[in-house]
């Protein structure tokens, strides 16, 4: 009896691999597992190869794994890119009539021709072979049909009956073949009895963040592969009296947004990576003028257009000194899906109390891929518009004229919303006094920078890093620390438990939630006596640079790295790991 699975569906892109591999998810997440998935596409509309990878076990796990123990492959090319990585005795289901294939050397697995296209045509469409396949696919796993049926009539209810039917009768062909050709594969995936569990992409839980904190506007250009942050508040926003503005260009996307936020609203801007470059300016004037604004960051493969569909983590330079001159910011990175929720509904408050820019950077791998996470907890949503003043509290400041930009004790200036009584104020983007007017006079200029940039100094969230370790192991008393960023998690986790395991020495894990500031003085204390590995999807080690400016670590941090566009594996990282060690 399996208490966990690897599977993977491969094909052209545009023969609905994606949708395959969803539905096949969402059927072991109504089987209770926790299922991790990853996405590989190409960055055009119809062909080219594509795969859907998925892991599923009754334990939690944030990793959609290295091996696939089940492959469907819709065509040859799907065998040939993913052979390194089936198990042995794999099962691999390939379209097509028999064909000799030369399995290379210590590769033993099984495999199943099955004419999927000529069975769906006569089925009444070749489209159905995807499901025939699923239905292959959930009967070596001896999963229940009629979790399968409820899952085909919520898709495709819309559709009409006749449609649903049809998707069922594909599904149970799939069952017959298994039943008919492979019994002896079938091994049993036992249930959980679980079903609380959200099925979720990193876009969707920002979105969803996003609205719990009280965002009700945002305006953004689409770009891969943040653009469903996008759709999926155009759905929901508008239920609570929000709004989404697809506009013309990123310029317009950031600009508007900073509008919003002026007049008082909650408001954001979502991008990737050429979206930021061109957002950059109207960052540097949000961060002169002290407007609120949070920007969504989802990298990608670069530079210029780089890899679209491609996973990378390089941005990080960029975000946390883009714009000409020197500017307040926040830069926030979370580390799992269930982070991204509540890491979006932070970054408005600290936009509000800092009165400053704040970026919340994704990457493709947190993005686009979707986990399962417990419920969110409302609960821990509080919203803190820090200095928003009320017109009553505008009016206890008995000026003629108010000065928006008045230098206080922390650095945060009281601000008034355009249009209310006695809060009249000039806002510039240009160097300016506290009454918001032009001034180029230096002491002026000194007062204002150190007002500005000091603020953020103390600014740090609840978690600004996930530290963990195997076992019995004390992470803080640990030889080697393993440290990330973003969806690097899961393999880390796994990497480092499998360190753990060979007992040649100690390894924690630290995943860095805040890239900017620094939670300083919490990393000098725990990277004390101890190698340092950072683990990060670029080729310059732009996370390892960071911590060297800012802490005494040079001589005891080394970088593993990856900029290939695919996320790290674990065995890339044991891998890596022989040469630093």
């Amino acid at each position: 009896m399996r208490k966990s699975i690897e599977w993977m569906v491969g094909g052209q892109q545009g023969e609905g691999i994606d949708s395959t591999g969803e539905l096949f998810a969402r059927t072991l997440v109504k089987h209770g597992y926790s299922v991790s998935t990853y996405k590989q596409f190409m960055s055009r509309i119809k062909g080219g190869h594509s795969n859907f990878k998925l892991k599923a076990t009754k334990e939690r796990n944030y990793y959609a794994g290295d091996d696939v123990e089940i492959l469907l492959c819709l065509d040859k090319e799907s065998l040939e890119k993913n052979e390194d990585k089936l198990v042995e005795n794999a099962i691999v289901i390939m379209e097509g009539k028999e064909t000799a294939v030369e399995r290379p050397e210590g590769k033993n697995y099984n495999i199943l021709y099955v004419p999927l296209k000529k069975i769906a045509t006569d089925l009444g469409n070749p489209l159905y072979k995807n499901m025939i396949a699923i239905g292959i696919s959930s009967a070596l796993l001896d999963l229940p049909q009629d979790i399968l049926g409820d899952i085909i009539g919520d898709i495709f209810s819309r559709k009409g009956d006749d449609v649903v039917k049809a998707n069922i009768e594909a599904v149970e062909k799939g069952y017959a073949i298994t039943k008919e050709y492979l019994p002896e594969h079938v091994a049993v995936l036992e249930g959980t009895g679980n079903e609380d569990l959200l099925f979720i992409s990193g876009n969707e839980a920002t979105g969803f963040g996003s609205l719990m904190a009280g965002c009700r506007y945002l305006s953004a250009y689409p770009i891969t592969p943040a653009s469903e942050v996008m759709e999926w508040l155009a759905k929901e926003l508008p239920a609570v009296g929000g709004t989404v503005m697809q506009v013309e260009d990123e310029i317009a996307g950031i600009a508007f947004a900073i509008g919003a936020n002026y007049s008082g609203v909650r408001a954001m801007t979502s991008t990737s990576g050429p979206g930021l470059s061109l957002k950059t300016e109207a960052l540097g004037m949000a961060g002169m003028a002290e407007v609120p604004i949070v920007i969504v960051n989802s990298q990608r493969g670069g530079p210029s257009t780089g890899l679209p569909t491609k996973h990378e983590q390089s941005d990080l330079q960029h975000m946390i000194y883009a714009t000409h001159g020197e500017i307040p910011r926040i830069v926030l990175y979370p580390s799992t899906i269930e982070d991204a929720f509540y890491l979006a509904a932070e970054s408005f408050n600290l936009a509000e109390i800092y009165q400053c820019p704040v970026i919340v950077a994704l990457d493709l791998g947190l993005s686009m891929n979707k986990m399962t996470i417990p419920s969110f907890d409302s609960k821990r949503v509080g919203i803190d518009r820090g200095k928003l003043l009320t017109e009553e509290q505008v009016g206890e400041y008995d000026e003629a004229f108010f000065k928006r930009y008045r230098v206080t004790e922390d650095g945060i200036s009281p601000r008034p919303k355009p249009g209310m009584k006695n809060g009249i104020h000039l806002t510039s983007s240009n160097e300016h006094g506290e009454d918001g007017y032009i001034n180029e006079d230096t002491d002026v200029r000194i007062k204002m920078m150190k007002k500005r940039l000091e603020k953020v100094k103390g600014a740090m969230i609840q978690e600004p890093y996930k530290l963990q370790s195997t076992g019995d192991i004390d992470p803080k008393s640990t030889d080697v620390l393993l440290l990330g960023m973003g969806s690097t998690y899961g393999a880390i986790e796994e990497a480092m438990t499998e360190l753990n395991n060979e007992g040649t020495q100690t390894y924690a894990h630290l995943h860095l939630q805040q890239l900017y500031p620094l939670p300083i003085d919490e990393l000098k204390d725990l990277f004390a006596n101890k190698k340092i590995i950072t683990i990060e999807n670029n080729y310059t080690g732009q996370l390892r640079l960071l911590l060297q400016q800012y802490l005494p670590v040079h001589d005891q941090i080394e970088s593993i790295v990856q900029y290939d566009g695919d996320p790290f594996m674990v065995r890339s990282i044991l891998n890596q790991m022989k040469e630093v060690v």
